[in-house]
Protein backbone atom coordinates (compact mmCIF):
# COMPACT_ATOMS: atom_id res chain seq x y z
CA UNK A 1 0.00 0.00 0.00
CA UNK A 2 1.22 3.51 -0.74
CA UNK A 3 0.14 6.87 0.57
CA UNK A 4 0.15 10.01 -1.56
CA UNK A 5 0.37 13.62 -0.54
CA UNK A 6 -0.69 16.73 -2.48
CA UNK A 7 1.12 20.05 -2.40
CA UNK A 8 0.33 23.28 -4.21
CA UNK A 9 2.95 25.07 -6.31
CA UNK A 10 3.09 28.12 -8.57
CA UNK A 11 5.24 28.46 -11.66
CA UNK A 12 5.73 31.05 -14.38
CA UNK A 13 7.16 31.43 -17.86
CA UNK A 14 7.58 34.19 -20.40
CA UNK A 15 6.91 31.66 -23.19
CA UNK A 16 3.65 29.74 -22.56
CA UNK A 17 1.39 27.98 -20.08
CA UNK A 18 2.89 24.64 -21.20
CA UNK A 19 6.37 25.92 -20.39
CA UNK A 20 5.22 27.19 -16.98
CA UNK A 21 3.72 23.77 -16.19
CA UNK A 22 6.87 21.96 -17.35
CA UNK A 23 9.09 24.22 -15.24
CA UNK A 24 6.89 23.70 -12.19
CA UNK A 25 6.88 19.91 -12.53
CA UNK A 26 10.64 19.80 -13.17
CA UNK A 27 11.29 21.85 -10.04
CA UNK A 28 8.87 19.80 -7.93
CA UNK A 29 10.55 16.59 -9.11
CA UNK A 30 13.89 17.84 -7.74
CA UNK A 31 12.58 18.14 -4.19
CA UNK A 32 9.64 15.72 -4.04
CA UNK A 33 10.17 11.99 -4.37
CA UNK A 34 7.97 9.98 -6.76
CA UNK A 35 5.86 12.76 -8.33
CA UNK A 36 2.87 10.99 -9.89
CA UNK A 37 0.61 13.71 -11.29
CA UNK A 38 -0.62 17.27 -11.21
CA UNK A 39 -3.67 19.30 -12.02
CA UNK A 40 -3.90 22.99 -12.80
CA UNK A 41 -6.08 25.06 -10.47
CA UNK A 42 -5.55 28.44 -12.06
CA UNK A 43 -4.00 30.00 -15.14
CA UNK A 44 -3.18 33.70 -15.25
CA UNK A 45 -1.36 36.07 -17.58
CA UNK A 46 0.49 39.27 -16.79
CA UNK A 47 -0.09 42.01 -19.36
CA UNK A 48 2.06 45.08 -20.00
CA UNK A 49 1.25 47.63 -22.67
CA UNK A 50 -1.36 45.34 -24.21
CA UNK A 51 0.98 42.34 -24.54
CA UNK A 52 1.27 39.15 -22.51
CA UNK A 53 4.59 39.22 -20.70
CA UNK A 54 4.22 36.26 -18.36
CA UNK A 55 2.18 33.07 -18.03
CA UNK A 56 1.48 31.79 -14.53
CA UNK A 57 -0.04 28.53 -13.27
CA UNK A 58 -1.04 27.30 -9.84
CA UNK A 59 -0.94 23.51 -9.67
CA UNK A 60 -1.55 20.75 -7.18
CA UNK A 61 1.13 18.07 -7.41
CA UNK A 62 0.70 14.56 -6.00
CA UNK A 63 3.60 12.41 -4.87
CA UNK A 64 4.09 9.14 -3.00
CA UNK A 65 5.31 9.33 0.58
CA UNK A 66 8.26 7.19 1.55
CA UNK A 67 7.32 4.33 3.75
Amino acid sequence: MSVAKVTEISASSTTSFDDAMAKGIARADKTLDKVKGAWVNEMKVIVKEGKITEYRVNMKVSFILKG
